[in-house]
């Protein structure tokens, strides 16, 4: 039987691509973590976790309040219960400890403005772009633990249960977030946005994102 592919679904293909790509984009950015002093490491590790630790979680939950479809209540609610049953924050707040890395008043002024834009963006409750902004966070996540893990070893530490654990689940994460997109983009008939507009949260999610690694980004605002 021929599957038969809707407009809206071949619509999501060059969105995965920009997201795959400013994914690709963004590490190739990084410095090399042999290049870093011990300080700028156990920054970046540091506001890594003020990121992560607080807002993840919140963040997914918005994307549940938001969507409408049965299948991407379904999905997330999973991505939600594997966060919370097997204490994800926990497993962070344990990588930034071994690393001597635990997130300081400087770390979380350094990206507390681009964090606020964000936060913003979440509270719009837009569920198209906001799946589309999850599911960047999440391939991202997945690509940037070998460098997140590669940080805190040459901090001298030893503990990878964060590293591992993400480096492997997240990659269903996205695609399963992306299936959850299609479920929701599936309940109407109206045209989508420009891609400008739907991957708002994305353009937002990359400058915080530049804000952990190079702390200065984060005196200009959004960029």
């Amino acid at each position: 039987m021929k599957t038969t592919i809707t407009p809206k679904q071949s619509s999501i293909v060059p969105l995965q691509e920009h997201i795959d790509r400013t994914s690709q984009e963004l590490l190739a950015s990084f410095p090399n973590t042999q290049q870093l002093s011990a300080d700028e490491r156990r920054g970046i590790i540091a506001r890594y976790t003020a990121v992560l630790e607080g807002n993840f979680i919140y963040w997914m939950t918005a994307a549940y309040l938001a969507v409408a479809s049965d299948e991407a209540h379904a999905i997330i609610r999973d991505n939600l219960l594997e966060e919370v049953r097997d204490n994800h924050p926990g497993m962070l707040r344990k990588f930034a400890i071994a690393a001597n890395a635990v997130p300081t008043d400087v770390d979380a002024l350094a990206v507390h403005r681009n964090l606020q834009n964000v936060r913003l963006f979440v509270a719009q409750l837009s569920a198209v772009k906001l799946l589309l902004m999850m599911a960047f966070f999440e391939g991202w996540i997945t690509r940037f633990m070998p460098y997140l893990a590669e940080l805190a070893r040459c901090q001298g530490s030893a503990e990878r249960e964060y590293t591992d654990v993400h480096g492997v689940c997240d990659v269903v994460h996205t695609q399963e977030l992306f299936r959850a997109l299609e479920g929701e983009m599936a309940l109407t008939d109206d045209p989508l946005p420009p891609a400008t507009q739907l991957l708002e949260g994305v353009e937002r999610l990359r400058v915080l994102i530049r804000n952990i690694v190079y702390p200065a980004a984060g005196v200009g605002g959004l960029r």
